[in-house]
C-alpha cells in the first residue's frame, strides 16, 4: 500500500492490462512530469501498437507506436504554431510521404525526411505561390515549376530556393525568357520575348542584357542636309554603353518627329506683341542638346499611290521647275534673303535625301510652256491640291518602325506643310522684319523695293502655277527652307524591363529646290554664304 500511495503522489500512473507484471493490451499511462499522457496499446511494457500521446499544451501524436517510438503511419499536431501533419514517422520524426497544413494557409503534400521536406512534393505557400518539384532540407532545390501570384510561371533548375541553370519563365503580361539563371536572375546565355514585341537574344548578367541597347543614336551625323520637296530617309542605330551596335535586339519601336526652333525672345528688349505670340503657343517647348528648345512641327510619309507616274514625279517636278524660276527662295522667312540655289556642293556632311530609287531614269514630261522648259501644269496643279488645300488633320505623321537588328530606317520622309496660322513662322517673320529695318531710310523706301522683287518674282514663276490664287495658297502653306530638328523617340510599351531610351536628336537643313547648275563652285559658294546668313542670325533658325 506505501508503494502504490507513494505513485499517486509522484502522479505517475498506469491503469490498464497487465501481463506478468508487466503493461500489456490497451492501458493509460502518465508521464513522471505530468506533461505526457499515453493512451493506447502495449506490449511486453512498451508502448505498441495504436496509440494517442497527448501533452499537457493541447497537442498531440496520434497513430502507430513500434517498441516505444512513434513509427508508421499517424497525425500530428502542435497546438502552439497550428501545424498539423498526416502521414509517415520514423523515429518520432516526419519521413516518407505525408501532408502538412500550417496555420498560416500554407500547406506542402509530398517527401519528409526526417521532419524536413525533401524529395519531391506540392507547396502551396501563404501568399498562394504554388511549386511542384523537388526539394532538398526544407528548399526548393532540383527540378520544380513556379507559379507565382502575379500570374508568372517557371521552369527549370534550382539551388537552394534560388532559380539555378537552365529555366524558362513566362511572364503574365504575355513575356517569355528562356536560358541560364544565377541567384534569381537572367545570367548566361537567353532569349527573352517581351511582350512589347522586343526579342533579345545574347548574353545577360544579374537580369540585364549585357549586350543590350542603351542609346538611340542617328546616323550620318548631328547634321542631317535634304533639299526641298525632294523625300529623304533617316536610319537609326541602336547601340549598347560601348557605342557598339545592339545586333541581338529586334523589335523595339521607334517614332520620328520633326520640330522647329523657338527664337530666343528677352522680355526687356522683346515688343510685348512677339510676347504675346510666344504665349500663344500651348505646347510645351522640348529641349534639345543643342542648346535651345522646340516646338513640334509636321512631318509626313510620302505616299506612293497607284498614280504612280504622277504621284510619284510631281514633288520632284516642282520643286525642279519652282527652282528654275527662282519661287524656291522667294519669300522664304527661314532663310535670310540671299542667293541660296541648289546644288550638292556643301561643307557640311553629306545630304541624306535625294531621288527616291524608284525614280531613277525616269523623265517627268508634262505639256511645255512658252519657254519651251516642260513644265509640267498638270503637276503643278497636283501639288498644290497636296500641300495647299489639304486639312490640318489629313497627314498622318510617317508609321513607327520597329528595329531589326539593332537598326532602323524611316524612308520617304517630307516636312509636311505647315498649319494655318503657324505661330512660330509668324513669330519669325515679325523678328526678320524687325532685324532687316533699316535705320537711315525712308519708312515708304523698304516697302517699295519689296513690291518691285515681289513683281520680280511673279513675272518670274507666273508660268509655274495656273492661278494667282493657288501660287498665294503654296507660298502660305510650303514649308520654308531652314534649320529644324530630328527627333527619335522609343515608344516601346510596355517599356522594355520597365526602361526608355532616350530620344535621339538631329539638325536637320533644309535648302531649296534643288535645280541644275552650269558652275558647281557659284552653287557651293552660294549654300555657304546661306549657312554663314544662318550662323549670323541665329534666333531665326
Amino acid at each position: 500500500m506505501a508503494a502504490v500511495k507513494k505513485q499517486i503522489r509522484n502522479s505517475r500512473y498506469y491503469v490498464g492490462g497487465v501481463t506478468n507484471l508487466t503493461r500489456n493490451g490497451f492501458g493509460v499511462y502518465v508521464y513522471p512530469n505530468s506533461f505526457f499522457r499515453y493512451e493506447g496499446e502495449w506490449s511486453k511494457g512498451e508502448k505498441h501498437g495504436h496509440g494517442k500521446l497527448l501533452m499537457k499544451d493541447g497537442s498531440y501524436y496520434e497513430g502507430e507506436f513500434a517498441h516505444g517510438e512513434i513509427e508508421g503511419n499517424g497525425s500530428r499536431f502542435w497546438a502552439k504554431t497550428g501545424v498539423s501533419y498526416s502521414g509517415q514517422f520514423s523515429g518520432g520524426e516526419l519521413h516518407g510521404c505525408g501532408v502538412m497544413q500550417k496555420g498560416n494557409g500554407e500547406r506542402y503534400k509530398g517527401e519528409f525526411s526526417y521532419g524536413l521536406r525533401d524529395g519531391n512534393g506540392f507547396l502551396l505557400d501563404k501568399d498562394g505561390q504554388t511549386y511542384e518539384g523537388s526539394f532538398h532540407q526544407n528548399k526548393r532545390h532540383g527540378e520544380g515549376q513556379m507559379h507565382y501570384r502575379n500570374g508568372d510561371q517557371y521552369e527549370g533548375g534550382w539551388l537552394l530556393d534560388q532559380q539555378q541553370g537552365h529555366g524558362v519563365m513566362r511572364f503574365g503580361d504575355g513575356s517569355v525568357y528562356e536560358g541560364q539563371w544565377r541567384n534569381n536572375l537572367f545570367n548566361g546565355q537567353g532569349t527573352m520575348i517581351h511582350c512589347s514585341g522586343i526579342i533579345y537574344e545574347g548574353l545577360w548578367t544579374n537580369g540585364r542584357p549585357l549586350g543590350g541597347a542603351s542609346k538611340v543614336v542617328i546616323e550620318g551625323g548631328d547634321v542631317l542636309e535634304v533639299f526641298q520637296e525632294t523625300p529623304f530617309c533617316v536610319e537609326v542605330q541602336l547601340q549598347t554603353e560601348a557605342g557598339e551596335k545592339a545586333t541581338g535586339e529586334n523589335g523595339r519601336v521607334l517614332q520620328i518627329s520633326t520640330a522647329i526652333r523657338l527664337c530666343d525672345l528677352s522680355p526687356s528688349t522683346t515688343p510685348a506683341s512677339l510676347l504675346k505670340m510666344m504665349e500663344d503657343i500651348k505646347e510645351t517647348p522640348i529641349p534639345t542638346p543643342f542648346g535651345f528648345q522646340v516646338v513640334s512641327y509636321p512631318l509626313m510619309e510620302r505616299a506612293f499611290g497607284s498614280q504612280i507616274f504622277i504621284d510619284t514625279a510631281a514633288p520632284l517636278a516642282v520643286a525642279a521647275v519652282a527652282a528654275k524660276s527662282g519661287s524656291a527662295q522667294a519669300d522664304s522667312p527661314l532663310l535670310p534673303e540671299g542667293e541660296w540655289e541648289s546644288g550638292s556642293g556643301s561643307d557640311g556632311p553629306p545630304l541624306v535625301g535625294g531621288t527616291p530609287s524608284d525614280l531613277d531614269g525616269k523623265e517627268v514630261r508634262g505639256e511645255q510652256n512658252q519657254s519651251g522648259e516642260g513644265e509640267s501644269t498638270t503637276i503643278t496643279e497636283y501639288f498644290s491640291g497636296l500641300f495647299a488645300g489639304q486639312e490640318e488633320d489629313s497627314t498622318p505623321p510617317p508609321a513607327n518602325q520597329r528595329v531589326e537588328e539593332g537598326q532602323a530606317k524611316f524612308k520617304n520622309l517630307l516636312l509636311a506643310p505647315p498649319p494655318h496660322d503657324f505661330i512660330p513662322y509668324q513669330l519669325m517673320d515679325e523678328l526678320k522684319r524687325n532685324i532687316k529695318k533699316p535705320s537711315n531710310r525712308a519708312p515708304t523706301d523698304r516697302p517699295v523695293l519689296s513690291q518691285d522683287k515681289n513683281s520680280e518674282r511673279r513675272s518670274s514663276t507666273g508660268s509655274c502655277f495656273t492661278s494667282n490664287t493657288k501660287k498665294s495658297s503654296i507660298d502660305s502653306r510650303s514649308v520654308r527652307p531652314g534649320e529644324y530638328v530630328i527627333m527619335v523617340k522609343d515608344v516601346t510599351n510596355p517599356p522594355f524591363q520597365g526602361q526608355t531610351l532616350p530620344p535621339a536628336f538631329a539638325l536637320l537643313r533644309l535648302f531649296p529646290a534643288k535645280t541644275k547648275s552650269k558652275n558647281s563652285q557659284t552653287d557651293k559658294t552660294k549654300i555657304t554664304r546661306g549657312q554663314e546668313d544662318m550662323a549670323k542670325y541665329p534666333g531665326l533658325f
